[in-house]
């Protein structure tokens, strides 16, 4: 699977800023209300690191020696705050929807399928760091 659909998929909705990260968030909170005690009141700093590690680990995409530990880091520092490997699914949901929202007409199925294999396979490697 080439990365560069997803680089470009990625670069055109972080066209859209924090809008991007309060997307996903209000998405996620819709889908699973009870995760939001797990974050702070106030959403701003969570959405500068949110766009900060999805910037991160797509650019790290073509560097697996470089990705994996990060994704283990991040993993581990998840652990820390609760998260749960049941967590991932609704994580994965909310970020399909987020990411087809922002693509616009240049979302389709390939992309969708690229994305879910590409979030599949760090939800793994981060929920093999959680303690």
């Amino acid at each position: 699977m080439s990365s560069q659909p997803l680089k470009e998929n990625f670069a055109l909705v972080g066209a859209h800023g924090e809008d991007v990260a309060a997307y996903f968030y209000a998405d996620l909170f819709s889908r699973a209300p009870a995760v939001r005690p797990m974050f702070p009141a106030s959403m701003e700093k969570q959405q500068e690191k949110l766009l900060a590690a999805l910037s991160a680990i797509v650019s790290l995409l073509d560097d697996p020696a470089e990705l994996v530990p990060f994704l283990e880091d991040l993993g581990r520092r998840h652990d820390g705050l609760g998260v749960r490997p049941e967590h991932f699914p609704v994580v994965g949901a909310s970020l399909l929807a987020t990411l087809a929202h922002f693509s616009g007409d240049a979302w389709n199925e390939d992309l969708e399928r690229e994305w879910a294999a590409a979030y599949g396979t760090a939800a793994d490697v981060m929920k093999g760091a959680l303690a």
